[in-house]
């Protein structure tokens, strides 16, 4: 199962230095000059869970294996985009494709980097690209509706269903407002989501600050955190800077660098536990001597769609899952305590699970 967050943003914000940085990688060219990155860059990255060592010691495990997100680095967008400005709608048809957007807005003021739009605000940046994001969703919701309205007027329910929720979406995206403000019922909820909007994906607003703004935030970043708070959205400040240097030193070297920063951890962290949450994500553990290892399911998941992550017949053959709470494990002292104390348990297949269980699945071959 995975799951796939957009870096998005105008040209020379530092999407690309935050990418290099969170793969590890120079995959993503990062160059003082607009769209540098060519192709969507992609990059796996292990999303921190200090639970996940605690567990490994506690059951002697000789590897560790943590879940992971993809981040894709999206050329930057320009005014204009939805219209083939730029490079235009091909990266548009990349942001459809990612569960969320981590938009980059640069945070910072340095005169040896060019601002394509010759000033520094952020806000208004955002706005730029979300304009494009919206006039991009309003251009295929109108161009759609015509064939299904026809549909609709001969009787088709399912095509009238879908015009009424295209139609939602119009009324907003026609005011300026993204999708995601739309008010949607429970059971149309994945109709809602098959229209394929941009604007209907969570977003997570990344501030990228200087290096002595990176434990506070500045002026810059503050305003954006008002806006963020004010729309639902999240927020996380981090330097693009730091995390690109960060990512070229030892473990060691690291912890010195952090000490001497005044931080306690990369930003880089706070950003992908933060997608993490954005998407409404979960962590659950598989513990042994062999390997303990972090797995991903959304929130809500059922204990048998949660076993066939690991494996298709899992959940096909889905008998029961021995579960023990992630405090309970530690405190007892692993499973053999958590056995004896009484704290393990056996959950059948309208079990949802919770982030931190300790799961074994029995299933039937």
């Amino acid at each position: 199962m995975g799951f796939r967050c957009g870096i998005v943003g105008l040209p020379n914000v530092g999407k690309s230095t935050l990418f290099n940085a969170l793969t590890e990688t120079a995959a993503a060219q990062a160059a003082n000059y607009p769209f540098c990155t060519i192709e969507p860059n992609v990059g796996d990255v292990a999303v921190p869970d200090p639970r996940l060592e605690k567990l490994a010691l506690i059951a002697k495990s000789r590897e560790t294996i943590p879940t992971r997100l993809t981040f894709v680095d999206i050329a930057g967008l320009v005014r204009g985009a939805s219209k083939g400005e730029g490079l235009g709608n091909q990266f548009l048809a990349n942001i459809r494709e990612v569960d969320a957007i981590a938009h980059v807005l640069r945070c910072f003021v340095d005169d040896d980097v060019t601002h394509v739009e010759g000033k520094i605000d952020p806000w208004s940046d955002a706005q730029i690209v979300e304009t494009e994001l919206m006039l991009s969703d309003l251009e295929s919701l109108e161009r759609r509706r015509v064939a299904l309205e026809k549909k609709a007027k001969g009787g088709d329910k399912e095509a009238k269903a879908t015009v009424d929720l295209m139609d939602k979406a119009l009324v907003l995206l026609r005011e300026g407002r993204p999708a995601r403000f739309a008010e949607i019922a429970e059971d149309q909820r994945a109709a809602w989501k098959a229209l394929g909007l941009i604007t209907n994906k969570p977003v997570l607003y990344v501030c990228n600050v200087d290096e002595a703004s990176a434990a506070e935030g500045n002026d810059y970043s503050r305003a954006v955190f008002e806006q963020a708070k004010a729309e639902g959205a999240g927020a996380v400040v981090i330097s693009a800077q730091i995390e690109a240097e960060l990512a070229q030193l030892s473990a060691e070297e690291r912890t010195e660098y952090l000490a001497d920063l005044g931080l306690e951890e990369p930003g880089l962290n706070r950003l992908i536990r933060e997608g993490y949450r954005l998407l409404e994500l979960i962590t659950y553990f598989t513990v042994g001597p062999k390997e303990a290892r972090a797995w991903t399911v959304r929130q809500a998941t059922t204990a048998p769609k949660a076993a066939g992550v690991i494996h298709t017949d899992f959940e096909k053959g889905f008998i029961r899952a021995e579960t023990i709470a992630y405090d309970d494990y530690v405190v007892l002292g692993g499973e053999t305590g958590a056995k004896e104390a009484g704290k393990m348990r056996l959950e059948g297949k309208d079990y949802v699970v919770r982030d931190g269980d300790v799961m074994h699945f029995r299933f039937a071959n």
